[in-house]
């Protein structure tokens, strides 16, 4: 199958062979002639399979080859993404797909300034990326009207609803035409997105070309058990002892990321970071850099876990697992992306194995353990498996308490064997004026 078979326009199939694109994706054979038939879509596809380009290069045809030019502070198209990262990307595609047509694109989203966005929107956009929030802002401030819009794509909806979208996403529903095209892209689906998808979609085509919240073949998977406090120090020995090249590595927490970035950086390795509280300017850079290979280390909390397109990333590390099962699938999605072969390492400490559990069961494989030499927890992580069920670790037997030397015994206190206190306690007499004691009954007159 080539992508000319699939129905695609001349200047798309040029770029594709610039891009050295020559066989689609599963999920590109099944979406492409689907969206250009103008049929709503629920696709399931897992991270790094081509997904963007099976909506992007047949939503770009439709609009080059049908429907008026857009009109001033309108859009034709509307793509709505999780994350300000993933918008970014989303747009990228856009624009290189797109090189040899006459439509123009364009990203907004939420932590820089909207008053350039209001400015771009005023001449219309073909094709707007935007996250739900940054989105909404706009429309009710009048930069925006959704009279023209064609087509709406959810792009990774489980993950807009798990970052709390979901009253975004209801306003912005209302406000958008009922006659439209609706596609629904994601990696996994919940029941809510199935839910959502009877609300929104009409007759869709179903496509699922992975198990449902598989994780990808191509990514080796290992953990190593090591305490909480030793994590840093771990990380460091099997940098230093494997002699990694580039590495994406997920901490839970803002505060951890930061901390772990410093770590290495005392230590002599190049590293940045990417969480909430840092500018969008600053994430960026910090990206582009890792891109470039400028710098080695990359500590990232979930923001990252989707919407990062970084080519030959050999290494994923989950220095902290994740609360949400599903983030782990998105996380080692970086890396083994379009074919190539990938590693995704997790340090476990006692204190997770309910994540650990939780994520076996729906990648439906146990992870295998690896010990560390000199890295033995002192707090073991009970055995797992993708049943769900948590082994429980066998009791210590008690150990009978030497009484040492000279007929000692302990109890509390050392005590001689003829100064055991006794094994009840006397009751003490109540104080004078204080009436009976508790519990005894009063003396008749």
């Amino acid at each position: 199958m080539t992508f000319a078979s699939l129905g695609l326009i001349e200047p798309l199939l040029r770029t594709l062979e610039a891009l050295d694109y020559q066989t689609p994706t599963p999920v590109q054979a099944e979406a492409i002639p689907a969206v250009l038939k103008g049929r709503d879509l629920m696709a399931a596809a897992q991270t790094g399979t081509g997904k963007t380009a099976g909506f992007a290069l047949p939503l770009l045809q439709r609009l080059t080859l049908e429907g008026p030019q857009v009109a001033p502070n309108s859009i034709r198209a509307l793509v709505l993404v999780p994350t300000r990262e993933l918008a970014e990307q989303v747009q990228q595609s856009f624009l290189i797909y797109g090189e040899h047509l006459p439509l123009r694109s364009y990203a907004v989203y939420g932590g820089v300034s909207i008053n350039p966005q209001m400015m771009r929107l005023r001449k219309g956009i073909d094709v707007l990326v935007a996250t739900p929030g940054r989105l909404l802002d706009l429309y009710r401030q009048n930069a925006v009207k959704f009279a023209q819009l064609q087509t709406l794509i959810l792009d990774e909806a489980d993950r807009m609803l798990d970052l709390g979208f979901s009253r975004e996403l209801d306003d912005l529903f209302a406000a958008l035409p009922s006659r439209r095209q609706t596609l629904l892209f994601s990696a996994t689906f919940s029941e809510a997105i199935r839910q959502m998808a009877g609300e929104l979609l009409r007759d869709p085509l179903l496509i699922e070309v992975s198990p449902r919240n598989a994780a990808a073949k191509s990514v080796r998977q290992w953990l190593v058990t090591v305490d909480k406090k030793r994590k840093a120090e771990l990380f460091l020995h099997l940098l230093r002892k494997n002699r990694w090249g580039q590495v994406l590595v997920f901490a839970k927490t803002r505060k951890g990321v930061d901390e772990l970035e410093g770590e290495l950086q005392r230590n002599g390795f190049s590293a940045d970071a990417i969480h909430g509280d840092k500018p969008q300017p600053t994430r960026l850079r910090a990206l582009q850099r890792f891109k470039d290979g400028e710098v080695q280390i990359l500590v990232a909390t979930d923001v990252a876990a989707r919407g990062l397109d970084i080519d030959d990333l050999p290494l994923v590390v989950n220095f902290d697992l994740p609360i949400v099962a599903e983030d782990y699938v998105h996380r080692i999605g970086r890396t083994g992306r379009a074919g190539a072969s990938g590693e995704a390492l997790s340090l476990v400490c006692a204190d997770e194995v309910q994540l650990l559990a939780a994520i076996e069961v729906l990648t439906r494989q146990t992870l295998k353990r690896v010990d560390e030499a000199g890295f033995e927890p002192d707090h073991r992580v009970p055995a797992t498996d993708a049943s769900g069920q948590v082994l429980k670790k066998p009791k210590k037997p008690k150990q009978k308490k030497d009484p040492g030397p000279g007929g000692k015994v302990h109890l509390g206190r050392w005590f001689d064997n003829d100064e055991k206190p006794a094994a009840k306690a006397v009751r003490k007499a109540p104080a004078f004026g204080k009436g009976p004691a508790k519990g005894s009954k009063p003396k008749k007159p």
